[in-house]
């Protein structure tokens, strides 16, 4: 199957329509990877987003079949990807027996791939520089997006927010409503002090 049969909601069905510059996510995956000499590698299982840039970071294929390497999963950078729109499949300028010794892992056992390490591991083998994940630095230097609130920060309300936006964290916003009680004891305070002193200036 190509992206094309998988176009649940036809974004693909005339010219008008986004692809193949913009493509949908689920459309991709089961799609094939050959390289250029026309050999198939593989297919791709899942897409990794970098959450803190919104970039695509790896996608993750599986080449067991074909390599021999049994269910073994591996992460390509999708900068190494390139789509071949007609043909229906994606391009990996990689010798198929270079993909024997990449950087593989069991599907029940990810790796983590917000690490440094992991980066690490990925740009020596493909040659590239970016970085992803929670600590990551974007591929000219410079941090990458902004502070991910936390799991209990979204459940209570709050939304991504960023460390130089000046928006307040869930848990700011929480202080915020803490502190209404304290705002009206003070003013109630500075009321009670104007009516002394009103008291003493008539006195």
């Amino acid at each position: 199957m190509s992206y094309l049969d998988r176009d649940m909601l036809g974004m693909y069905r005339n010219d008008t329509g986004p692809g193949p510059a913009l493509m949908g996510a689920d459309t991709l995956i089961g799609d094939d990877v050959c390289n250029h000499s026309d050999e198939q590698l593989g297919e791709i299982k899942e897409i990794m987003l970098d959450m803190r840039s919104g970039q695509i970071a790896y996608a993750v294929l599986s080449f067991g079949g074909m390599l021999g390497l049994g269910e073994k999963l591996f992460a390509v950078p999708w900068e190494k990807l390139t789509l071949d729109a007609v043909n229906k499949r994606f391009l990996l300028d990689v010798d198929k027996n270079q993909l024997k010794n990449a950087p593989g892992f069991d599907k029940d056992n990810w790796p983590d791939m917000a690490s440094d390490a992991w980066n690490d591991q990925m740009n020596q083998f493909y040659g590239t520089t970016s970085r992803y994940g929670m600590g990551g630095m974007s591929s000219t230097g410079s941090a990458v997006g902004g502070r991910m609130s936390s799991g209990s920060d979204l459940r209570g309300g709050a939304s991504l927010q960023s460390d130089t936006g000046g928006s307040m964290s869930g848990s700011s916003m929480s202080g915020s409503r803490a502190g209404t009680g304290s705002l009206q004891d003070d003013l109630g305070s500075r009321s009670s002090l104007s009516d002394d002193d009103e008291m003493n200036r008539r006195s």
